[in-house]
């Protein structure tokens, strides 16, 4: 028998965490401090910060910060006790329901305590070990864990490829038939590292030709895409077509939480069924004020998200006039493609952190194959055009520097020295 500890402890960390030595507290778990906005301070220092999805600026909006202390000082972060289905339920939980499924047009809306779980269960809620699922082969963390947990077959689709998803819709569709299934497809509206978006349009016409049902994540299209920020779907105008609709607050709303909105009948199933929510404490009152106060300013002021987009444009348009490779993004994601070690990579962003005061997030090997770099930068309606022109001149310095070799080294001993590896 071998000892669940010893065979952990042996393999600690991982493929990422076999880094944390040298990486905790500033590769990985950086602590940046501060109120939340472009300017952060970063051990001890101030950078300008492109790593926050708080796309609409709400953070420290300053009617959200009262109305969270106001919140926070009337109900205590206790209230509601207990689970929605026992004694966790108030009028403003289902206030915000309400206002949400109006907001993004649906039928009904159901408040969950965190995005990530709440994909997992959503999954759990829809389907049967007869139930076939296509989805693509980008998809979040979530909806992996979410599918892992489903015990009939799934097929992937290679990313926003039309005929990859015919394909295995049809295989899918005969197996779902052979074994009085059905058929799910899930997909992102706005594919959060690339930035580009899911094909929804091409989707929703496929059901002309097969019989399925749609589950889409738009974490990052929420307040940033389509008219007045209602999200991806209605940016195609296809919110008719997406039968399950998942948002978060944990970007454009600045917050915790997320949704889950649909027809009523299936909304009230989620919310009888859902086992990360039945058996979870409710959402706490600051929390739901909160978000009821982002809400109304998403609403009531489209010029947020004009002014995310006014910066994304300027970022991205300055990126490329310059030669860099933001790949297919159309979205305010940005990411900025290179060729190069993971060394490389993490000596460049020291040097950005430390040398430039430039603060951005690195995706490098094991997350994506060796010899390839991501910066990923993500503007901000609280960014200004002062901060994108800092920044492209801060990259064309850097490239420079990249190119002549110079992050070629051993990486810097960074890592938080109070940090307990064992």
């Amino acid at each position: 028998m071998t000892d669940i500890f010893d065979r952990l402890s042996k393999n600690a960390g991982g493929p990422i965490g076999q880094h944390m030595a040298n990486a905790h507290g500033y590769f990985a778990f950086p602590k940046l401090e501060g109120e939340i906005g472009p300017h952060m301070i970063f051990r001890g220092k101030e950078v300008l910060n492109w790593s926050l999805n708080n796309y609409l600026g709400l953070a420290n909006h300053p009617e959200v910060r009262q109305a969270d202390a106001e919140a926070a000082a009337k109900y205590g972060m206790a209230a509601p006790m207990g689970a929605r289905m026992m004694s966790g339920q108030t009028k403003y939980h289902e206030q915000l329901e309400r206002e949400l499924a109006e907001f993004v047009g649906k039928e009904d809306a159901f408040l969950l305590n965190f995005g990530y779980q709440g994909m997992i269960s959503i999954i759990d809620c829809l389907l049967t070990p007869r139930d076939v699922v296509v989805y693509d082969k980008e998809c979040h963390a979530c909806i992996i864990d979410g599918l892992r947990m489903h015990k009939g077959k799934r097929f992937t689709y290679a990313h926003n490829d039309e005929e990859s998803l015919l394909l295995q819709l049809r295989h899918a569709t005969e197996l779902a038939d052979s074994q009085n299934g059905g058929v799910l497809v899930i997909t992102e509206g706005v594919f959060g590292m690339k930035g580009d978006l899911g094909f929804l349009d091409v989707i929703v016409r496929a059901k002309k030709d097969f019989s399925f049902r749609l589950l889409v994540d738009d974490a990052h299209g929420f307040g940033t895409m389509g008219p007045g920020g209602k999200g991806t779907a209605a940016h195609f105008g296809v919110m008719e077509g997406v039968d399950v609709l998942f948002n978060t607050f944990a970007k454009s709303m600045a917050g915790i939480g997320a949704f889950v909105s649909g027809p009523r009948w299936l909304i009230n199933l989620f919310r009888y069924n859902m086992r990360s929510q039945l058996y979870a404490k409710s959402l706490p009152m600051p929390m739901v004020m909160g978000a009821l106060k982002r809400l109304d300013l998403i609403r009531k002021h489209p010029e947020y998200q004009q002014k995310l987009w006014e910066i994304t444009r300027a970022l991205q348009k300055g990126l490329t006039d310059n030669g860099f490779d933001i790949g297919v993004t159309q979205s305010p994601v940005t990411p900025i493609y290179m060729k190069g070690g993971a060394e490389e990579g993490t000596n460049l962003i020291y040097d950005l952190r430390e040398n430039y005061g430039l603060f951005c997030s690195i995706v490098v090997y094991p997350v994506i194959p060796r010899g390839e770099i991501i910066l990923r930068v993500i503007p901000t309606a609280a960014h200004t055009m002062e901060d994108v022109e800092f920044t492209i001149n801060t990259f064309k310095a850097v490239r420079a520097k990249f190119e002549a070799g110079e992050y070629i080294k051993p990486i810097p001993a960074v890592a938080d020295p109070e940090f307990k590896l064992r």
